[in-house]
């Protein structure tokens, strides 16, 4: 296990879409290293997840986790997620406007629209299949995730460019009444 570099915005491998994993290479030793590495680099960066493209590795795989985060206090709970191959099916019409801010876009923030409900399919680290719905502000994060490996950056999604905003004019001028608005998506919706 170590850290990796992650890779800044501006950098080709973020605008790469990644290749599927097969379940040979999935449980060779170089693949567990690399899901090892991805979660230690997003522990150690105190993100709520990481995409293979952002430690330079062009293929579909990322890791969500969010424990009493720093950067999202008010962010729910999510338990250590590692997945391969996903692919999600937005469902239903609603959405909600999620601050985002990014490992790979250091020190920024935007408003990006986000389905509050998905369909999850994916493989976990043993090649075991996952199919569930992931709803509120935790679809967000999964559908953050999942735009590295098609070589979208949250930038790209930013309804309103007039929303972009650095972390501390984030924290100064508009946190308070996103975190409220975060809140009330998280007792609707429970995550």
């Amino acid at each position: 296990m170590a850290l990796r570099k992650i890779a800044q915005i501006g950098h080709p491998v973020l605008r790469t879409p990644s290749r599927e994993v097969s379940l040979e290479e999935l449980r060779s030793d170089a693949f567990q290293r690399l899901l090892d590495d991805l979660v230690d680099t997003m522990r150690d960066a105190n993100g709520a997840g990481i995409a293979a493209p952002q430690v330079y590795e062009p293929v579909r795989a990322c890791v969500i986790e969010v424990k009493s985060n720093p950067r999202y206090p008010y962010k729910p709970d999510v338990p250590l997620t590692i997945l391969v191959n996903p692919v999600l099916e937005l469902r239903g019409e609603e959405r909600f406007d999620n601050y985002e801010g990014c490992l790979s876009v250091p020190g920024f923030r935007g408003v990006v629209s986000r389905a509050t409900e998905v369909r999850l399919t994916a493989l976990d680290r043993d090649g075991n299949a996952i199919d569930r719905v992931v709803r509120g502000l935790t679809a967000g994060t999964f559908q953050h995730e999942i735009d590295h490996l098609d070589g979208v950056l949250y930038v790209d999604r930013v309804t309103d460019p007039r929303t972009f905003t650095t972390w501390t004019e984030f924290e100064r001028h508009h946190q308070a009444a996103f975190v409220e608005r975060a809140k009330a998506l998280v007792a609707r919706f429970g995550s």
